[in-house]
């Protein structure tokens, strides 16, 4: 029996979000991973060759014995997944969008440009319009969208529920984030071993500039609309190996209680959930109860790592409201974001 799920490729297949979505796409009703690509280093070998899984379940046997293409390939699949490194993703990304595929790309390079749209589908799925310019734009028959960043998509589906409730008229967010989050090797194990590292080079502007715009206006005329209240980031890398953690405090529009709050976020639901998309949580925002949750050890995988964990809901003496959220890095903040949005397209009929 022939199988009738749409063939997928996967951009920078060997390295950690590449493993990632070849993990999260096994048995996916939908699609199926047809083609994988990666560096010179791995074109030509099969993919069990070519790649060291550093992930805890089994390398799945169906892309196994796949052949590596390299970044010049030409490409079959019409949707395209891209956990590209930055430095090489703008020239190949563009160059497969011109051609007509749809470019699903959890790579930073495009991801402000003003016609590119930037989603999490149970924040902004109407920026989807942005598609259409673009392609106007640019006299492509494909596309490329985009998912923000690990940090930012947790924060924002945490604020989304509460701009929509209350308003917010300013964030303050301290994070501490997994050392997967630098990729694979990451950051020398004698830099992290009993240690914070307060820095992460453009973490502070992506979370900044990216959650402006996931949380303002597009319309066609006038394009992408930055949310109007200000942002702060710190943020750091701590010894930890999957979940970001985030710290925030807020001022929110009519000074709700902290059980306002809660009640919110417990009844926060978009798009992917009415439509039953097959990756998404039932709930996107899970509201931990208990005062020390919660933490990444046993909460970054609940709803299978695609929903934002939400705890320490309590006023904040200067702002108004703090609280924590967590969230799975590599999957929600990352691979599963792009697997998402694909879903989304699949069935507003956006793809190829």
């Amino acid at each position: 029996m022939s199988d009738q799920r749409i063939p997928v490729a996967v951009l920078g297949a060997t390295g950690n979000v590449g493993q990632r979505f070849v993990q999260l796409l096994e048995d996916h009703p939908w699609f199926r991973v047809a083609e994988l690509v990666a560096s010179e280093r791995s074109a030509g070998k099969t993919y069990r060759e070519a790649t060291d899984w550093r992930l805890g379940a089994r390398m799945p046997e169906s892309v196994a014995g796949l052949k590596v293409l390299d970044y010049h390939a030409e490409l079959h699949s019409p949707v395209v997944f891209s956990g590209l490194p930055g430095e090489v993703a703008g020239e190949i990304e563009q160059r497969l969008a011109r051609e007509g595929h749809a470019v699903l790309s959890n790579t930073s390079t495009h991801r402000m440009e003003p016609d590119v749209p930037l989603l999490i589908p149970e924040v902004n799925p109407g920026h989807v319009a942005a598609i259409e310019a673009q392609k106007a734009n640019r006299g492509w028959k494909g596309y490329i969208a985009t998912n923000p960043n690990c940090s930012t998509i947790h924060l924002v589906l945490a604020l989304k529920p509460l701009q929509d409730a209350f308003g917010i008229e300013g964030v303050l967010v301290s994070t501490l984030q997994a050392v997967s989050g630098a990729g694979y090797p990451g950051v020398p194990s004698l830099d992290m071993i009993d240690n914070v590292v307060p820095y992460i080079g453009g973490e502070e502007e992506k979370m900044q500039s990216e959650s402006q715009k996931l949380l303002g206006g597009y319309t066609a005329v006038g394009g992408f609309a930055p949310a109007s209240f200000v942002l702060s980031a710190h943020c750091n890398r701590v010894p930890v190996r999957d979940g970001h953690t985030e710290c925030v405090s807020i001022r929110l529009g009519g000074a709700p209680s902290p059980d306002d709050v809660i009640a919110a976020f417990e009844a926060f639901r978009g798009r992917p959930q009415e439509l039953g998309l097959p990756s998404a949580p039932p709930q996107p925002v899970i509201v931990r109860r208990e005062p020390n949750r919660p933490q990444p050890s046993f909460d970054r995988d609940d709803a299978k790592g695609m929903a934002s964990i939400v705890g320490r809901v309590r006023e904040c003496p200067l702002l108004g409201t703090k609280f924590v959220v967590l969230g799975h890095n590599t999957i929600r903040g990352a691979a599963g974001a792009s697997i998402l949005n694909a879903e989304l397209f699949k069935v507003e009929d956006l793809l190829p």
